[in-house]
């Protein structure tokens, strides 16, 4: 009796795979958060070398660009005071979109 239904459940668990799969992958993707975007940034700039000096490159940038946005975050900080709710996060989105 216990091969049966042990039978039937390994059945059903591979007939719901294929379904589990398929959501997985109609899943939409989430927008890159900013270290994505920083090493995209980086990549981009450092196609051109290799080895060790992509690496120190990568790093250097990658700092950088972390400065940056931590410096343009707290000026944004600075300008929302007072704000709350949705009037500052509509704010803070427009405000870290802007050219540095």
């Amino acid at each position: 009796m216990i091969k049966p239904l042990m039978t039937l459940a390994l059945l059903a668990a591979f007939a719901a795979a294929p379904a589990m799969a398929a959501d997985k992958m109609a899943a939409p993707e989430k927008a890159p958060n900013a270290q994505q975007e920083r090493m995209k940034t980086c990549n981009a700039k450092a196609a051109d070398k290799k080895g060790d000096d992509r690496k120190a490159f990568m790093k250097a940038c990658l700092s950088d660009e972390k400065k940056a946005y931590d410096s343009k975050m707290g000026q944004c900080n600075t300008q929302s005071k007072g704000m709350k709710g949705d009037d500052r996060k509509k704010f803070m989105s427009e405000c870290m979109k802007k050219a540095a």
